[in-house]
């Protein structure tokens, strides 16, 4: 039997963006280093063969970033025509060589992840396979926390109801945000979820980096009796360091890693220590060729697996790690597709579907600002 070979004859990128119905606050505003976030910039691409197939993959920024990742892609879109799309590994070094002045970090590669999961999108379909299937899936479902209800601009009375509506409507979790000036605004707030949830039920919080190390030992402490399932970057993403003291001296497992844009760099957090629950973010690191060295290292030392955001592309990656692992629920990305996944039972369930399982809607369309066309 022959192999099949194939060719990219098109490349398209757009840039969508996407509007938020409430602008949303974390501890990065209220310490004044951010302004709140009223919309996400989504960078799509569509890669196309020689035989018909496509592939569909994107990449996101928050608050500022969009038009550069959308301009990096434009300017080495052409590198991929002509590529068997099979060669994910070696179109990416292409890829990230053609940029090489501006780093193999950061929004160069966060560009570059929108083609790498579309190529990762279209060598699923080709099998047929859901992608956690051709990666090699552990399981057809993953525990799912939710965060969209838990920021801080709600007030507390809100962030309750919405926890509680989230359980009764099947989530496997609850996640707010801490992180504010009053450390005991943050211990009301979290000991009024925990109350209302109940003990059994997976509780965590998120200080969005916003805390000294001082301050992280002080609420670390304060926070052990809440029974959370994790308490998520209560330190500088880089601080390695500080996340492995607080790691090494509190129960409460510490999570941190949606902040670095390299497998190396999350190299060298797990090599510290700073970590029991590991939180890559395949759209930031480079897409899903760089998310699964991450994933190798992660297992290597038995940590737990937590990815952040983008939760169409993470199910399937974390369905296909060893361990049992969280995926983040964010309805925020809804709008953007025509297919949606299924929770149930505390977990989120892998789509039948080929590839990603979703397609681009038409009120995506309907948002993208600018777009651009490579063909052979």
């Amino acid at each position: 039997m022959t192999a099949t070979l194939d060719r990219i004859t098109r490349v398209e990128i757009s840039s969508v963006t996407l509007p938020l119905p409430t602008a949303i606050s974390d501890a990065k505003v209220l310490t004044g280093r951010q302004k709140p976030m009223t919309e996400v910039a989504v960078l799509f691409a569509e890669i196309t063969t020689a035989s018909g197939l496509e592939g569909i993959g994107f990449s996101y920024s928050k608050r500022a970033g969009g038009p550069g990742q959308y301009a990096h892609a434009r300017e080495i879109a052409p590198v991929l025509i002509g590529e068997d799309p099979s060669d994910i590994a070696k179109i990416w070094d292409k890829l990230v060589w053609a940029g090489a002045s501006v780093g193999r970090s950061g929004l160069s590669v966060q560009a570059i992840a929108a083609f790498d999961v579309a190529l990762w999108d279209l060598k699923a379909k080709r099998a047929g396979l859901p992608l956690a299937k051709l990666l090699g899936a552990h399981r057809d479902s993953v525990r799912c926390y939710n965060t969209s209800g838990g920021f801080l601009h709600a007030p507390i009375g809100e962030v309750v109801e919405r926890a509680a509506e989230s359980v009764a409507g099947g989530i496997g979790g609850i996640k707010i945000k801490v992180g504010h000036p009053d450390n005991a605004v943050d211990l009301a707030r979290v000991s009024a979820v925990r109350e209302e949830i109940g003990d059994g039920a997976a509780l965590m919080v998120d200080a969005n980096q916003q805390w000294d190390r001082p301050t992280a030992r002080r609420m670390c402490r304060a926070l052990e009796p809440l029974n959370l399932v994790w308490i998520e970057e209560p330190l500088d993403a880089y601080d390695f360091e500080g996340h492995a003291a607080l790691a090494s001296n509190f129960d409460t497992p510490i999570a941190t890693g949606e902040m670095l844009t390299s497998a190396a760099e999350h190299r060298e957090l797990i090599r510290a220590g700073g970590a029991d629950v590991v939180q890559p973010d395949a759209p930031r690191v480079g897409g899903i060729t760089q998310f699964l060295k991450v994933m190798s290292l992660a297992d290597d030392r038995n940590l737990q697996l937590a990815p952040h955001f983008a939760m169409e592309i993470h199910i399937h990656l974390a369905a296909a790690y060893a361990r049992e692992p969280w995926v983040e629920h964010f309805e925020w990305l809804d709008p953007l597709f025509g297919e949606h996944l299924r929770i149930e039972s505390g977990r989120m369930h892998l789509s039948p579907r080929p590839g990603l399982g979703v397609t681009i809607s038409d009120q995506a369309r309907a948002w993208t600002v600018a777009r651009h066309e490579v063909r052979a």
